[in-house]
């Protein structure tokens, strides 16, 4: 069957595709081959410019340039063309360098071939292409979306600052706060983890078939291998993992991971509390003509954009939790359980994003209903005897929180009378009765 939007065994690439396809740029096998081309250029041109003796006569700008446009314009043709030189190699990588290869005989650079991949293994070509491709897509598409999301969080949390609401803790009527400050807190939550992700570093391995630049030293044993690798991760933008094995330690592309997995964590509690606010009608959500609720109950509209994030989230993190726990375990020097699982990178990526822009659309149908949450405010007086018992105590009433606890936990309701009316039986100044009276769900808010 021909792969389609319909055809496709991932969701991420059929019914998400069009939520998803900015992606496709960072995380699908023709852009994994480009970065993997991207790397090898660069690597190059780095041996020229150090320089390596025998690469002195290419290090002039339009050789340079010529050079870097072998991936500037790589097409998906170059990747059907590493596609079938795979087919005989049997590896990826080498299927790059032979690429390549075929690539300087157009530019008339074949007596400088053996310099692509020069001393390197694999992993010097996947380790430090994929944290780039990361790094990329966190930049280009993953901060701009849940920037977008904050935006719209931060408007709300400004906009129903002033708005009372009814707290609920353990399920049951709490002391009363405010609706912006409620979403303020996913707000502050968010902030904090969006600058702890931009503090993880994100690094790459180069240092040879081991770690050690065995070959390079060989071969140039005067030059400082160790600071032209660190030279080249950072001209790249990644730092350079000093230590390592033929692999990656992927402690920070752990941390990175983790990091993912908290905001994603945040936003499935906000998903949560938003469909709750919905269930009890503090929301109504703006209907689209023509769109359907429920296949047999005509009148509802469902909170499926919440919904929707939610399971989104949770296969997200499901997937960046085996990714974090997996890396940074490897047999000895290295196997290859490590490039297995990072080609599924983009999927947690892809969920993530699907999960942004559902919650974007479900933020954007709500309709405040404040009659709804007034209504709830009025019907639960008892949450301002938490108040009422704290000032009495500040006077040195005898036994307040037992008093109040009398009055309020009875199968009576509890009214704006039943209050006014103990305070009007309690022995105290008429000042702290007139303090007391002026405590209403409506006003308990805090500050």
């Amino acid at each position: 069957m021909e792969l389609s939007a319909l055809t496709a065994i991932s969701p991420v690439d059929g019914r998400y595709r069009d939520k998803t396809i900015n992606l496709s740029t960072y995380f699908s096998e023709y852009a994994l081959f480009k970065y993997r081309v991207l790397v090898e250029i660069e690597y190059f041109i780095s041996l020229c410019q150090f320089p390596v003796p025998q690469l002195t006569d290419v290090n002039k700008p339009e050789i340079i340039d010529s050079l870097r446009n072998i991936y500037r314009t790589f097409s998906l043709d170059d990747a059907l063309r590493i596609k079938a030189i795979e087919k005989t190699t049997n590896h990826d990588v080498k299927a790059v360098e032979y690429f390549i290869k075929e690539a300087f005989d157009k530019l008339h650079l074949q007596n400088y071939k053996e310099f692509i991949h020069f001393g390197l293994t694999s992993q010097d070509v996947n380790n430090t292409a994929i944290p780039l491709s990361i790094k990329e897509a966190l930049e280009a598409v993953y901060f701009p979306a849940l920037n977008k999301l904050l935006e719209i969080l931060k408007q709300y949390a400004n906009e129903w600052k002033d708005i009372p609401m009814l707290a609920k803790t353990h399920g049951q009527p709490a002391s009363p706060t405010r609706l912006g400050k409620e979403i303020q807190v996913f707000v502050s939550r968010l902030e904090q983890q969006i600058r702890l992700l931009n503090e993880t570093p994100i690094s790459a391995k180069f240092g040879g078939a081991t770690g050690n630049f065995n070959a390079h030293h060989a071969a140039y044993p005067a030059i400082d291998w160790k600071l032209f690798g660190d030279d080249f991760v950072k001209k790249l933008g990644l730092i350079r993992e000093e230590y390592t094995t033929q692999i990656s330690n992927y402690d920070n592309l752990s941390a990175l991971f983790d990091a993912l997995k908290r905001i994603n964590t945040i936003l499935i509690d906000l998903s949560r509390d938003f469909w709750l606010y919905i269930s009890m009608e503090y929301f109504k959500q703006t209907i689209k003509e023509g769109e359907t609720g429920s296949s047999a109950m005509p009148h509802k509209v469902n909170p499926i954009d919440f919904e929707n994030a939610e399971g989104n989230l949770g296969i997200a993190n499901a997937l960046l939790e085996h990714l974090s726990a997996k890396l940074p375990v490897s047999r000895l020097q290295r196997d290859l359980t490590d490039s297995t699982v990072l080609r599924n990178v983009g999927i947690p990526f892809a969920h993530s994003l699907i999960s942004f822009q559902s919650l974007q659309k479900g933020l954007s149908k709500l309709l405040l209903n404040e009659q709804a949450i007034q209504n709830d405010l009025e019907n639960n007086w008892a949450v301002v005897a938490e108040g009422i018992q704290t000032i009495l105590r500040r006077e040195g009433y005898p036994n307040p929180y037992e008093a109040l606890k009398t009055l309020t936990r009875t199968n009576t309701r509890i009214t704006e009378k039943s209050i006014k009316d103990f305070i009007n039986t309690i022995e105290i100044n008429n000042e702290i009765k007139k303090q007391l009276i002026t405590i209403t769900p409506h006003s308990y808010t805090g500050i």
